[in-house]
């Protein structure tokens, strides 16, 4: 049985036309990001200094066969996307169709702003998203909640960002796969690392938001393979904060790999405590006091789809379903919806019941201290009721 009350944890938006325009900082107001007409009619987002750019259908997608995917992909308007992709009282409907509770929002057209080489730019275009999804998460707030961007410009400013996000009321970072400052692994984020602990704020990596993503580099045969790379890149994130030693000084910390599938996690632990070992005697590497792979365990959590290796992981003993969060990435084409809960039924078969509820459930809410975590949606409306 699926438990009620199913949260998503890596659910998005369409920003819409006036998303940057309207509240980004006059300076830039000119250059922000913006919808416009191609001229065979299709309307894509303009990025100041980026060659790529998004079309809108490709950001509009779940639910689509391939074809119509590739059809909205070539020729689709901004009047043509689904309202649930930018309007927060409008989303319950596409929430309910899918069986869906509440959902952790990520940015769209932010994951390529993460690898923008202008960090003044990049810094200006995610306050301004920020300030637009906090009204687009008040419209919803029992159910919709916002993960704030950072261009982690340096550490003074990526700071200054947590703790306005925070009174903002969003419940968690979205952060690049490469800082402006140094690496994350630098001594000097440990004061980041401790605003992030205070505030309780999970730090997120979402795929395609570092160069070296995999699309975003110079593609090697046939495109799949590309796509096939994504993965690689968020495992750097996570191998450099664990190896650097964060979690090991910060063991409050938690970050998230989202949209990344799970499935390869224990053996990248293995993996990792392997190369330790042939690194130290003991497999405890200097500025560590345990294995890599229990950081891996008590600090990291992963978002995936219909990653049933995942949940076969689990049954086999081999992964922590404490480690999971499910979700179904509406609206992007590698969503799940509308069938989120069909898929689920039959890849979480072998799971017990508690297991299902942490994956899809509880797991997520006590990680984002969500109200929603107390009671399934359809409960609080009976009580409000």
């Amino acid at each position: 049985m699926i438990p009620q009350g199913t949260i998503s944890a890596d659910s998005h938006i369409v920003e819409p036309p006036n998303c940057y325009v309207d509240f980004i900082d006059p300076k830039y107001r000119d250059t922000a990001p913006r919808v416009v007409k191609r001229e065979d009619g299709a309307e894509m987002y303009l990025v100041e200094g980026m060659k790529r750019s998004a079309p809108i259908g490709f950001i509009d997608g779940a639910g689509l066969t391939v074809a119509e995917r590739a059809k909205r992909a070539q020729a689709m308007t901004w009047a043509e996307v689904r309202d649930g992709g930018y309007d927060g009282k409008a989303r319950a409907a596409y929430q309910d169709r899918d069986g869906i509770a509440a959902e952790i929002i990520y940015a769209s057209l932010g994951m390529a702003l993460c690898i923008h080489r202008d960090l003044d730019y990049k810094d200006a275009c995610m306050k301004a998203y920020n300030r637009w999804l906090q009204g687009f998460c008040a419209d919803s707030p029992d159910r919709l909640f916002g993960l704030a961007m950072t261009s982690v410009r340096d550490i003074d400013s990526a700071i200054d960002d947590f703790r306005r996000a925070k009174e903002m009321g969003h419940v968690g970072m979205m952060m690049p796969g490469f800082p402006g400052y140094e690496d994350y692994d630098h001594p000097d984020y440990d004061a980041l690392w401790q605003c992030a602990t205070d505030l309780d704020l999970p730090i997120c990596f979402h795929i395609l938001t570092a160069r070296g993503g995999g699309i975003y580099d110079n593609r090697r045969g046939h495109p799949i393979n590309a796509f096939l790379g994504i993965i690689r890149a968020v495992q750097d994130v996570i191998g450099t904060i664990v190896l650097g030693g964060a979690f090991e000084r910060f063991p409050k910390l938690k970050l998230v790999c989202a949209e990344g599938d799970a499935g390869w996690m224990p053996h990248y632990m293995y993996r990792m405590d392997h190369a330790a070992f042939n690194h130290a005697q003991t497999g405890i590497i200097k500025g560590l006091t345990k294995l890599p792979s229990e950081y891996l365990k008590s600090n990291v959590w992963m978002t995936f789809q219909d990653d049933w290796i995942a949940f076969r992981s689990v049954a086999a003993g081999m992964l922590d379903s404490s480690q999971l969060l499910w979700a179904n990435d509406f609206p992007h084409t590698d969503s799940t919806w509308p069938r989120s809960q069909a898929l689920l039924a039959q890849h979480t078969g072998a799971l017990t019941e508690a297991q299902r509820q942490a994956i899809m459930r509880d797991n997520v809410a006590k990680l984002f201290n969500l109200p929603a975590g107390n009671l399934s949606w359809q409960m609080q409306k009976a009580a409000a009721e």
